[in-house]
């Protein structure tokens, strides 16, 4: 029986795409595509301008670009998998036109009354109806991790995410106060506020809300599409370890800052530093999954060569007369 191993070494190789090669492809798609780009230009452009000059660059959303690039590099990287799947006359799919017509509606609709969940839809919407009016399903087969990454883009509505985030919040406060009160900090809490020495300290949707949760956690599905393990179980493990991965380091950040705003000053604490601690957020965050992810690997690999066969004293013995006894899992 093949291996995972072998399995994932028998998969197709496709030459990773280069940046001038994809600068030559796109000058040589002009005569085709033109009118596409245009379009997309004229209905895409005020939208990107919006979210770039405000929900972009507020806390909540702020991860909207990051999601975006990483997801347009994911189809940069697949494209070579796209034209090998199409072939040389890739044919489209008539199931791209209700595919635009969706889209066009959540545009529409977003545009018009100021609802930047259907508005944002509509970017992947459209995205896809154009991948499937070009190329056609096989392409969108292909393509479909990218798709998925770009539906952390959507913002929620505004009543699910202060539903879930107030629950987060008061956990978070709860095991920061008590973490700093182990460690002999004159910390107290209210609800959501922590009382530390003569600063009072609000924790704030975008230091343990349900959006930050959401962004972790597509940080970390981005890095099992890179890291692509065979094992299944090490996958789903690891995605499912994200959620409280993002809780520790919701954690860690609600105690730097507490910790800087009690040694620094209030200014400290909702100034630079308190942008930085966004950053120590991420890395945080990535640093656990690196490590949940490595501990996972040694636990394979030892469980694997604890039962590989004889002689590695993994299994039992068979006694004399009677069948195999089974290793125990």
């Amino acid at each position: 029986m093949a291996t995972a191993a072998q399995n994932q070494a028998a998969m197709p190789e496709y030459s990773a795409p280069t940046l001038a090669g994809t600068l030559d492809a796109l000058r040589r798609s002009l005569p085709e595509w033109w009118p596409v780009y245009a379009g997309l230009a004229i209905l895409l452009g005020p939208t990107f301008y919006d979210l770039f000059t405000g929900a972009w660059i507020g806390e909540e959303q702020g991860h909207g670009p990051i999601i975006f690039f990483l997801a347009l590099w994911l189809i940069w990287r697949k494209w070579p998998e796209l034209n090998a799947a199409v072939g040389p006359t890739p044919a489209g799919s008539w199931a791209g036109w209700p595919v635009l017509a969706i889209g066009l509606m959540f545009h529409l609709l977003g545009r018009s009354q100021k609802i930047l969940m259907f508005e944002v839809a509509s970017i992947v919407v459209v995205m896809a109806a154009v991948i499937l009016l070009k190329f056609g399903s096989r392409a969108l087969r292909v393509l479909w991790f990218p798709f998925f990454f770009m539906l952390f883009l959507i913002p929620l509505p505004s009543e699910l995410v202060a539903a879930v985030t107030m629950p987060m919040k008061m956990a978070v406060s709860w095991v920061t106060e008590h973490i700093l009160f182990a460690l002999g900090y004159p910390i107290s809490r209210s609800g959501v506020v922590l009382q530390m020495g003569q600063y009072q300290l609000l924790v704030a949707d975008a230091c343990a809300g349900l959006q930050t949760l959401l962004t972790l956690e597509a940080l970390g599905l981005f890095y099992l599409n890179l890291m692509r393990h065979p094992s299944a179980f090490r996958n789903i493990t690891l995605a499912i370890l994200i959620i409280p991965i993002s809780f520790t380091a919701n954690v860690i950040r609600v105690i730097a800052l507490t910790l800087i705003t009690y040694y620094f000053g209030d200014a400290a604490g909702q100034g630079f530093l308190h942008g930085f601690a966004g950053m120590v957020l991420f890395i945080t965050a990535l640093l656990l999954i690196l490590a949940v992810d490595n501990g996972l690997q040694w636990w394979i690999k030892r469980r694997e060569s604890g039962g590989s066969g004889p002689g590695t004293g993994g299994g039992r013995r068979s006694a004399p007369g009677r069948g195999t006894l089974k290793e125990a899992t």
